[in-house]
C-alpha cells in the first residue's frame, strides 16, 4: 500500500502542514513578548532547526511569514494599494478585516516583534504607496511629496488601534472617517497645484 504522505499530493500537503506549524509557533512567540529566532520557531513547532531555515532562511523571512498569514486572515482585498482607487476602496475591507482578527491585529501594532513584522514589508509598502500617491502628488517638491505619501499611508491602515482604544470606534466607523480624511487630503494635493504643504489653499 502507498503511504498517502509519499505521493505528489501527500508531500505538498505535508510541507504545507509543516510550514503552518512554523508560523503558528512565531504568532505564538509574537504575543508572548518572546525573541524571535529560528532556534525558538524549532522548539516551538516541533521541527528541526534546519527544516525551519530550508523554509525560512533569514529573519526578514520569519517576519514576512508572519505578515503574509496576518494579512490573509484579515481578508483578500489587505494588500498594499498601487492606486487612489484602490487605497480609497479597500479602507472597508482592511479596517472591518482588523476588527475580525482584533486580537492578532493587536499583537502586530503594539509589540516590538509585531513592529519587526511590519517592517518586513517596508520596501514593498513604501514603493507601492508611492505609486498610489503619484498622481495627487506629482506637483510637490521631493520633501512634500514624502510627507504627503507618509500621511496618506498612515491613514489607509495605521490608526486601528489608537481609533478601537481610545475611540470604542467599529472597523465600518473607522473606514468611514479614514476615507473622508483620504479624500479631503487629496483634494487638497490637486487644488494646491505645487503650492508648498505650509501654504493655505
Amino acid at each position: 500500500m502507498t503511504d498517502k504522505n509519499d505521493t505528489p499530493t501527500g508531500r505538498a500537503d505535508a510541507k504545507e502542514n509543516a510550514r503552518s506549524r512554523m508560523v503558528d509557533a512565531l504568532i505564538a512567540l509574537i504575543a508572548e513578548g518572546s525573541d524571535i529566532n529560528h532556534d525558538r520557531v524549532a522548539e516551538r513547532a516541533g521541527i528541526g532547526r534546519r527544516t525551519v531555515y530550508r523554509y525560512f532562511p533569514d529573519r526578514e523571512s520569519l517576519m514576512q511569514s508572519v505578515w503574509e498569514r496576518v494579512t490573509g486572515l484579515a481578508g483578500p482585498s489587505v494588500t498594499f494599494p498601487r492606486s487612489e482607487e484602490e487605497m480609497l476602496s479597500s479602507l472597508p475591507a482592511i479596517y472591518e478585516g482588523f476588527d475580525r482578527i482584533a486580537p492578532l491585529a493587536t499583537v502586530i501594532r503594539s509589540t516590538p516583534q509585531g513592529r519587526a513584522v511590519r517592517m518586513s514589508e517596508r520596501k514593498r509598502r513604501t514603493e507601492s504607496y508611492r505609486a498610489a500617491a503619484a498622481d495627487a502628488t506629482q506637483d510637490l517638491s521631493e520633501e512634500d511629496q514624502l510627507l504627503a505619501t507618509a500621511m496618506l499611508q498612515v491613514l489607509h491602515t495605521t490608526p486601528w488601534l489608537e481609533m478601537r482604544d481610545h475611540w470604542g470606534l467599529t472597523g465600518a466607523q473607522m473606514a468611514k472617517a479614514c476615507g473622508w480624511a483620504m479624500r479631503t487630503l487629496l483634494a487638497d494635493l490637486r487644488a494646491r497645484k505645487g503650492r508648498p504643504l505650509e501654504d493655505v489653499v
